[in-house]
């Protein structure tokens, strides 16, 4: 039986970002489980940091509609491309004021008024008759509130998706008790409302609605995920996942990748990496002050040792790294490809994970694709952290971010042994393959078709 899924979303490429893939993948591999796509999302330059690259990745057969501007985000953008043409760097100070004012007027979030212009659009699209479901995934949490309108006028099934926790409650302080009030009453209406509700966390998926006092009806656990490196883009931009031949089901073990980096990563330096978005987040500073420690007690690791921060990023790190004396060590490259950012995963010898303060309930996305590549890993988190819990399980070393003697020792040790020993082999843990895009979209799958039986 064929069905169609509408989705609420503000990211979908040709935005980029660690958002934009958990819905991209949703509408890459629900096709293969009877569910067509129709995506209601932004326009295509409403958000800072674009990949067109990614387009290639949408199937020929996915419906995308698209509504531009309405975001605090949009108006934003338009006015600074007048001043202008650069996009992947910002002042975080700058972002950072308007974000609270935004806060104080704008609720639930500064994307209210494109949520608004999104509803609609959905309505519109509704009256046909022809969807079976409705999906809405946040960040921005606005959307849930236009799904849940929507769900309620059509009678429709819906799905939230949390890809994160409700913004406005559990990453930024309400300015007042009154706003607190109303974020909390917006954050249990769509508990509430929603048929099912998913998370992007295990503890996330715990906590849902323990501070709004409300009980979802079915809560599911559906991780981030991750697309194996070596899947080429077929007809539709879908890959066959047949390429992976791992058991899904074993422990610990591990297996070589096979594709190791070429000549140009075996130059002579010691490469570290962090790829994806670098705002908010304390530890890459305190890890710029480890680096600094570690390169004072050995100088001849200042010709060795080369950083590369890979993706967008608040000055404020750039003017910090240069402070430090880092200059040429440590470079911001802005934004990349998502190929280019995986290829950069794979030719590193350490990959660097950090999170925003807030993000107890966070699992990023390059949290997986970390592990796909196989490489040493180095996560700056607190020890009971769950992305943390995922890199010791693979083999990887997890520091507390706030303490500066533990991350220079664990950075030194790990260069020595580099120095010493070369590039260590790449493995890759192959209870990973339960985590794949394709695996969880069909595990989304099966909790759509439970969802719209239960309806009927």
């Amino acid at each position: 039986m064929s069905r169609r899924l509408l989705i609420l979303c503000y990211f979908y490429p040709p935005l980029a970002g660690g958002g934009v893939h958990r819905v991209l993948s949703f509408t890459r591999y629900l096709p293969r489980h009877g569910w067509s796509c129709t995506v209601v999302c932004a326009g295509e330059r409403d958000y800072w940091v674009v990949d067109p690259s990614l387009l290639e990745r949408v199937r020929p057969d996915t419906e995308v509609v698209r509504v531009s501007g309405g975001s605090g985000l949009s108006a934003w953008l338009a006015l600074r491309r007048r001043g202008s043409s650069g996009t992947g760097r910002r002042s975080g100070r700058v972002f950072g004021a308007l974000r609270r004012l935004s806060d104080f007027w704008l609720l639930p979030d500064s994307y209210a008024g494109w949520s608004r212009r999104a509803a609609r659009t959905a309505e519109r699209l509704a009256a046909s008759g022809r969807f079976d479901a409705v999906l809405s995934s946040s960040p921005p949490d606005s959307v849930h509130l236009a799904a849940l309108a929507l769900s309620r006028r059509r009678r429709l099934p819906w799905v939230a998706d949390f890809r994160d926790p409700w913004i406005g409650l559990h990453f930024r302080q309400p300015p007042t008790p009154w706003h607190r009030a109303r974020q909390t009453a917006f954050e249990r209406s769509v508990i509430e409302g929603a048929d099912v509700v998913l998370a992007a966390s295990r503890a996330h998926a715990d906590d849902m609605g323990v501070e709004a006092g409300v009980r979802a009806r079915r809560v599911v656990h559906l991780p981030n995920g991750f697309e194996p490196f070596d899947a080429g883009a077929d007809v539709g931009g879908v890959a066959p996942e047949s390429a992976l031949a791992h058991d899904a089901a074993s422990s610990g073990a591990t297996m070589p990748v096979a594709d190791e980096p070429d000549d140009e990563h075996r130059d002579g330096f010691y490469r570290m990496v962090f790829t994806g978005t670098l705002s908010q987040m304390d530890a890459a500073g305190q890890w710029m002050d480890a680096l600094h420690d570690v390169l004072a007690a050995r100088p001849e690791a200042r010709r060795r040792i080369r950083a590369q921060i890979a993706g967008p990023y608040d000055v404020q790190y750039e003017d910090r790294a240069i402070a430090l004396g880092l200059k040429g060590i440590v470079t911001f490259t802005g934004p990349l490809s998502h190929a280019e950012s995986r290829a950069l995963q794979r030719g590193a010898d350490l990959l660097l994970l950090w999170k925003p303060g807030y993000g107890r309930t966070m699992v990023p996305g390059k949290t997986y694709e970390y592990l796909d590549a196989g490489r040493p890993v180095l996560a700056l988190v607190p020890r009971e952290d769950e992305a943390g819990a995922l890199v010791r399980r693979a083999g990887g070393t997890v520091v507390d971010p706030a303490d500066r003697p533990a991350i220079v020792a664990a950075m030194g040790a790990m260069y020595d042994g580099w120095r010493e020993g070369g590039r260590s082999p790449s493995r890759r843990p192959e209870w990973l393959d339960s985590f794949t895009r394709e695996t969880l979209a069909g595990r989304l799958a099966a909790v759509l078709d439970e969802t719209v039986e239960n309806r009927s």
